[in-house]
């Protein structure tokens, strides 16, 4: 059986649709406690949108720069972005409403290998942009922000990330989706924080030496206007046409109690960089 079939094929998927009214804290709060219902059963697999405005989500190494504070503060003072710690894998990505984010939560442990995982994800967006004149690469590149192996690029231009995270038996593949705007802006700005939080400063774990150019969004790179509710629309269609049921059941009281105890988590890690920043 093909990685599609297994987890499309006849599989129910739970829509959430959470594009607009939250917090970022509560979105990663939000993907912990969907994880943990399909790790034990009380759910359906899920697939959740989100959008946040103008949010810097910072892995865990970008929460140890040396000069953090310097970062932040050229963020909320000069562009007029937040920055929060996220509780995924990767460095520092730009949230905006031009940037649709996408999680697949799915039941997996140690038989899911990561690749595996995040091989679910590329399938997709793939199938949601076959009619486009198109080929979707998944490789490294190198010079864009919060890079990884599995990160997707049309003509060697970076325009999505993918990230994700195991809770109690579920997984949670999430990706972020440049759509809108302009993806080499975005960049610059993740350029200028870095310049500004590590100032030349050699650190055990090497950040990104970002390029902007290498960066672009998928309106730049289709050539033609696309919306982010164009792409919601997509990814809706393609989950059908690969076979899957969609629903889109109510969040219950059990599940509303466990996002209480993710989102004290979250609020907790980000006060934790708040001290350590007052610290240096």
């Amino acid at each position: 059986m093909d990685l599609a079939s297994k987890y499309f094929n006849d599989i129910d998927w739970r829509y959430v649709d959470h594009t607009s009214g939250l917090a970022p804290m509560q979105s990663f709060a939000f993907d912990d406690t969907f994880s943990e219902s399909v790790g034990k059963d009380l759910s359906c697999n899920v697939v959740r949108t989100w959008i946040h405005q103008h949010t810097v989500i910072l892995g865990i190494h970008d929460s140890r720069l040396p000069f953090l504070k310097d970062g932040i503060q050229y963020l909320t003072d000069e562009i007029g972005y937040n920055a929060i710690v996220r509780n995924s894998g990767g460095l520092g990505v730009v949230l905006d409403q031009g940037v649709l984010n996408i999680s697949l939560i799915f039941k997996g442990q140690t038989e899911t290998t990561i690749d595996e995982a995040f091989t679910v994800m590329y399938l997709l967006i793939c199938k949601m942009f076959e009619n486009e004149d198109i080929e979707i690469d998944t490789k490294e590149i190198e010079h864009s922000y919060c890079p990884g192996k599995f990160d997707l690029s049309i003509d060697g231009k970076k325009f999505a990330g993918i990230s994700q995270r195991r809770v109690r038996g579920g997984i949670a593949v999430q990706i972020y989706l440049c759509v809108e705007g302009s993806g080499s802006e975005r960049a610059e700005m993740m350029r200028v924080f870095y310049e500004r939080a590590l100032k030349g400063e050699t650190t055990k774990f090497i950040y990104p030496d970002i390029q902007p150019e290498c960066m672009a969004s998928l309106e730049t790179l289709l050539g033609r206007e696309i919306k982010v509710q164009d792409v919601m629309f997509q990814l809706l269609h393609a989950i059908k046409d690969l076979g899957g049921n969609l629903n889109m059941d109510e969040i219950t009281n059990d599940e509303w109690t466990r996002y209480e105890g993710y989102f004290d988590k979250m609020i907790d890690r980000n006060e934790k960089m708040t001290r350590s920043m007052d610290k240096k």
